[in-house]
């Protein structure tokens, strides 16, 4: 009994020190106005994190400390009233200097066509991979952290969403009327928005949402936790489901 103990005691992660405690705090507005609680459970989270997750770079770009505590704090954010294992068994995240390409192909099984594109991406989660990340993108969301946009939650709730091994922009639910509140509310949600976004109309929310039901849910992730007043006022269902799942997040300041 006594070495199981010693066991978990040397497996407990490294606490996030004070100093870059205080340096994240400052730099990330999205914590404004969290509760003494919630910072706490969040430090918990973002230790596990740098504990259990490896950072790398490419493409010549510097890994720093903070970079590392900055991208698993927007990380965690999903995970202050969830557990960590809602993430999923993944290992690392890979940081490009910018915008990155990836190669896409379809096929057409009507009319065998394959068609092959490049993309240009600020992220992408793979379903039993890395999250790899465009720290030009982090720092741009640092710079407007209100906007909607925060590719390192979209990356996130993609994994969140592909915990349970499907992609279909339903999370992990324990309980079954719950779950199918939550298929019904964004089913519903989801497909209002492609129909408008295929009429040409603009929407509050981007209209990449509109793309497949799990970029809906990621869009709509990046939303919540960063522009809730936004999604509160033109998606209510949608921001109530996410508060139900996730627990609420304080309004931005006016």
């Amino acid at each position: 009994m006594l070495d199981w103990l010693r066991r978990r005691v040397a497996r407990a992660p490294t606490p996030v020190a004070d100093a870059a405690w205080s340096d994240a705090l400052s730099s990330l507005r999205l914590l404004d106005g969290r509760t003494e609680d919630d910072l706490a459970r969040l430090r918990v989270q973002v230790a596990r994190f740098l504990d259990q997750r490896s950072f790398s770079t490419t493409h010549g770009l510097e890994l720093t400390d903070r970079m590392r505590l900055l991208v698993a704090t927007q990380a965690c954010l999903p995970l202050v009233h969830l557990p960590f294992e809602a993430l999923g068994h993944w290992h690392e995240v890979i940081l490009y200097p910018g915008q990155f390409r990836v190669r896409r192909s379809h096929h057409d099984s009507d009319t065998e066509v394959v068609s092959e594109w490049d993309d240009e991406l600020a992220g992408e989660a793979w379903s039993q991979g890395p999250v790899i990340l465009s720290w030009a993108d982090i720092e741009a969301d640092l710079a407007a952290p209100f906007e909607g946009f925060n590719v390192v939650v979209h990356e996130i709730a993609h994994k969140i969403d592909m915990a349970d091994g499907d992609s279909d922009g339903i999370p992990p639910f324990a309980d079954v009327v719950a779950w199918r509140r939550w298929r019904s509310t964004m089913q519903r949600c989801f497909d209002t928005l492609s129909e408008a976004v295929d009429r040409g109309e603009e929407t509050v929310l981007d209209p990449y949402a509109a793309e497949s039901p799990d970029e809906f849910f990621a869009v709509c992730a990046e939303y919540y936790f960063s522009a809730p007043d936004v999604l509160a006022e033109h998606h209510p269902e949608v921001h109530a489901e996410f508060a139900r799942y996730f627990g609420p997040v304080p309004m931005p300041a006016s």
